[in-house]
């Protein structure tokens, strides 16, 4: 699934990274936890999160994520989007709230880390 599908389910708001909504994504991770997400996630990965800091934006270029969905509404502050923007990384704010964020792109077909790992063996 494209990030713009993504947009489009998630009825979202690109806050950065209007240019590279044609990536793929496979699968995503909802946590506020960074150390889950350090320990759990692969690549072609969606970030969903509440937590609006920097360690956001460290965690996913720790791993390579390439898109990251604030869920509630929430927005970071610009420094947050600047170095996401520095770092290519696309921004996205949703309404909905991390849970049926997460239901809403399963149903679309996004799986968890686990899950793709089962599948594979």
């Amino acid at each position: 699934m494209t990030i713009a599908e993504m947009v489009a389910i998630l009825d979202a708001k690109v806050l950065c990274g209007q240019d590279e909504l044609a990536q793929e994504v496979t699968t995503a991770c909802g946590s506020d936890l960074m150390s889950d997400v350090l320990a759990f996630v692969k690549e072609k990965t969606v970030l969903i999160t509440g937590l609006t800091n920097v360690h956001v934006i460290r965690t996913a270029e720790m791993l390579d994520i390439r898109c990251i969905i604030f869920a509630r509404g929430k927005v970071p502050g610009e420094d947050v989007l600047e170095e996401a923007s520095e770092l290519g990384i696309v921004v996205l704010t949703t309404h909905h709230t991390t849970y049926t964020t997460c239901g809403k792109l399963y149903m679309a077909g996004i799986r968890g880390n686990n899950e793709c790992e089962q599948a594979q063996r």
